[in-house]
C-alpha cells in the first residue's frame, strides 16, 4: 500500500502543535511509542580529543595513577549526589496520568478496579547542598507521596517544588543540608562522539552505571516520537532502562550534561536526555515561581513539499489552496492567539521568522521557544503569491496545552 505524503505531513504537523500552539493525543499518532526510563518495582521488561597537529611536538601528558579509569573517577565523584525517587500515586483507569503516553509506560496496563495505589521508581540528582533535586516530571507527576533515597541509605520525604510537562523537568526539595552535589557542564558545547556516562536506578538496581557516546544532539520531539515535548534532546547509546528517568548524563569530566528521560520501545542504543542547559533554565523558573512559561504563537502548521502541495490541492475536504512547494504552511490559527492578533491566516506560508529563514516546522518551533514572551518577532509570509512582513508577539502557552 502506498503512503500518503499529505497524511504523513499532517501527522508531523500535529506532532509539532505544542511548539506552535496546539495540542494532540500523541498515542493516536505514533507508530513507535516511547518507553520511559522508569518503571514500577519488580516489573520485567523485555574522550573528546583536541584536533591533531602533526607539525608540532606532542604535549607532555599529565601523570595518571596506575590503572586510572576516568569513568570510575567520574562516578566516584558524582555518585553520592544521585538519588532514587520513589513515587506513590492513587490512580484509576480514567486518570489524566494514564491518558498520557509517558504515564502509561510508568505502570503498564490498568486493572478493572476503579482505583489503586501505584508505586514507581525513578532517579534524580542533587544540584544544591540544601536539598534541591532535579528529576523528570513523569517520575513525580500526580504523586501523593515522594520519597528520596540517598546513596548512603538516608530517606527523606520530598516536596514537589514545581514541574513542567513541556520539557519533562521537575524540582523536588528535601529538608537536609550539606548534601553532596553534582558539577554542572555546558550542553551547548556537546559534539557527537564525546563520551557519555549514565547513572541511575534501572529496573530496581540502584546506582547502576553505563557508558557510551553522544550519538546526536538537537533531536526534536517529532523525531523521537514524543509529541508533547519541546526539547532538543541529546541522543546517546549509553544503556538507559526503566528506572533511569531523571538521572544524570555525564561527560568524561564527570559534569552533568543532560537528564536521562526516554527510550524507544524495541530499539537498542537509543536513549534520550534533556540538555542540562534547558533543565537548569526551567528549574530556575520552577524554583522562583513554581511554574515555567513557554512562548506560544497559536498555529498548527506543516512543512510544504511538492507532494504535500499536490495532495492538499486535490483534497476535496481542504479549504486551503497552495501555490508554494516549500515553506511552512499555516493550517490553523487558534482563536484569540498571538498569531490571530498579528493577522496570520490559514493558508499563509511562513518564509522567515525572527532573523532567520525557516525550512521546516521544527525550525519555527525552535525560534518561538527561544523568543521573549511579549516582544515583537518579525515574521515574513507569502499570501496568495505576495510577500508580507508582519510582526507577532509570542504569548504564554495556556495551561490546557501543557499536558
Amino acid at each position: 500500500m502506498t503512503s500518503n505524503p499529505f497524511r504523513q505531513a499532517l501527522t508531523y504537523a500535529s506532532l509539532l502543535m505544542v511548539g506552535a500552539g496546539g495540542a494532540v493525543a500523541a498515542d493516536r499518532l505514533l507508530t513507535q511509542a516511547p518507553s520511559l526510563a522508569q518503571q514500577p518495582p519488580n516489573q520485567e521488561q523485555p574522550i573528546s580529543q583536541a584536533p591533531l597537529n602533526l607539525d608540532s611536538e606532542p604535549a607532555p601528558m599529565a601523570a595518571m595513577p596506575v590503572n586510572y579509569n576516568f569513568i570510575a573517577d567520574a562516578v566516584q565523584r558524582v555518585g553520592p549526589a544521585v538519588v532514587r525517587i520513589d513515587a506513590q500515586r492513587t490512580v484509576s483507569s480514567g486518570s489524566r496520568f494514564f491518558n498520557r503516553p509517558f504515564g502509561r509506560q510508568f505502570g503498564g496496563d490498568m486493572p478493572d478496579s476503579p482505583s489503586r495505589v501505584q508505586e514507581g521508581t525513578g532517579s534524580g540528582f542533587i544540584v544544591d547542598a540544601n536539598g534541591i533535586i532535579l528529576t523528570n516530571t513523569h517520575v513525580i507527576d500526580g504523586a501523593d507521596r515522594v520519597t528520596v533515597v540517598l546513596k548512603d541509605g538516608r530517606r527523606f520525604e520530598g516536596e514537589v517544588v514545581g514541574q513542567d510537562p513541556i520539557t519533562d523537568v521537575a524540582v523536588v526539595k528535601i529538608e537536609a543540608t550539606d548534601l553532596p552535589t553534582v558539577p554542572i557542564g555546558d550542553s551547548e558545547q556537546l559534539q557527537p562522539g564525546e563520551w557519555a556516562i549514565a547513572i541511575g536506578n534501572p529496573l530496581g538496581l540502584d546506582n547502576t552505571v553505563t557508558a557510551g557516546i553522544i550519538s546526536a544532539t538537537g533531536r526534536s520531539s517529532a523525531e523521537i516520537g514524543v509529541a508533547d515535548r519541546r526539547v532538543g534532546f541529546i541522543q546517546t547509546d549509553a544503556a538507559i532502562n526503566p528506572g533511569n528517568s531523571g538521572g544524570p548524563l555525564l561527560n568524561e569530566r564527570g559534569e552533568v550534561i543532560g537528564m536521562n528521560t526516554a527510550i524507544i520501545n524495541g530499539a537498542q542504543g537509543l536513549g534520550f536526555a534533556v540538555p542540562i542547559n534547558t533543565a537548569r533554565s526551567i528549574a530556575d523558573q520552577l524554583i522562583s515561581t513554581g511554574r515555567a512559561e513557554h512562548a506560544y504563537l497559536g498555529i498548527r502548521m506543516l512543512t510544504l513539499t511538492p507532494e504535500v502541495r499536490e495532495q492538499l490541492n486535490n483534497d476535496p475536504s481542504s479549504s486551503i489552496s497552495v501555490n508554494e512547494d516549500q515553506g511552512i504552511l499555516i493550517v490553523e490559527v487558534a482563536s484569540g492567539s498571538p498569531a490571530e492578533q498579528a493577522g496570520l491566516e490559514p493558508g499563509d506560508v511562513i518564509i522567515r521568522l525572527g532573523d532567520r529563514t525557516v525550512e521546516d516546522a521544527t525550525d519555527v518551533q525552535r525560534v518561538v521557544e527561544a523568543s521573549q514572551i511579549g516582544e515583537a518577532l518579525p515574521i515574513e509570509i507569502r499570501r496568495n503569491g505576495e510577500d508580507l512582513a508582519l510582526s507577532v508577539a509570542p504569548g504564554v502557552m495556556p495551561d490546557n496545552l501543557q499536558g
